[in-house]
């Protein structure tokens, strides 16, 4: 088989492609959050992400451009929170909502898979301009399938382990060890992906790239 003429760009080449996927998915949506809340309450922040984050997907749509997966991952989580918001008032629910969505996307991570479109090739693809020719090896397809069943795992302990720090600790003691136990999931998640993906590629001869700092 021949190796895809395919260089694992350097890291901030990476970070200068995501960041615009990153910043309409993400920062823009909270930052419009927390500038409502100041203004218009609770019920006008939710309105405002709502409006953000389904604006950015129409306008790619009529455009006929690619919808981010992270852009779509947003939407999922936040449309999850703001139905529960609307329909009650309860300060545990509000802490519920984020571990809902976190299930919500695990459940998307993982029904992705029998439906031939794994979730973590379209993120790969967001972060990194991987060449659609790579997609048509067998083993490349095969490894983003497994990536998305691990990140459907990942997900769904980070929401049990969420949902039993919710139950168990005060409010205070929840939000930090909360934060903490997300970060140190993903970012275990992650290096388990990245190295992973570039030692299966190199033993399937697909690719034969170094990750360049």
């Amino acid at each position: 088989m021949e190796s895809v003429p395919f260089q694992i760009p350097r890291i901030r080449n990476l970070v200068r492609h995501a960041f615009p996927r990153v910043l309409e998915g993400t920062i823009i949506p909270v930052a419009l959050f927390v500038l409502a809340l100041h203004f218009f309450g609770v019920t006008g922040a939710i309105v405002a992400g709502l409006m953000w984050t389904y604006s950015a997907i129409g306008v790619r749509l009529l455009t006929r451009r690619r919808v981010p997966g992270i852009l779509l991952l947003g939407a999922l989580t936040l449309t999850a929170r703001s139905i529960l918001t609307f329909a009650t008032g309860s300060t545990f629910v509000y802490f519920l909502q984020p571990t809902l969505g976190t299930a919500m996307v695990a459940f998307a991570f993982l029904v992705s898979v029998p439906a031939g479109r794994p979730l973590v090739q379209r993120l790969a693809s967001d972060f990194c301009p991987i060449p659609a020719t790579l997609f048509e090896h067998a083993p490349v397809r095969q490894i983003f399938l497994r990536l998305t069943l691990l990140w459907a795992a990942a997900q769904f302990a980070n929401a049990a382990v969420t949902l039993y720090l919710l139950l168990s600790q005060s409010v205070g003691v929840f939000v930090v060890t909360r934060t903490l136990v997300s970060l140190a999931i993903t970012v275990v998640t992650i290096a388990i992906s990245a190295v992973w993906f570039l030692r299966s590629m190199r033993r399937a001869g697909v690719i034969a790239a170094r990750v360049n700092a």
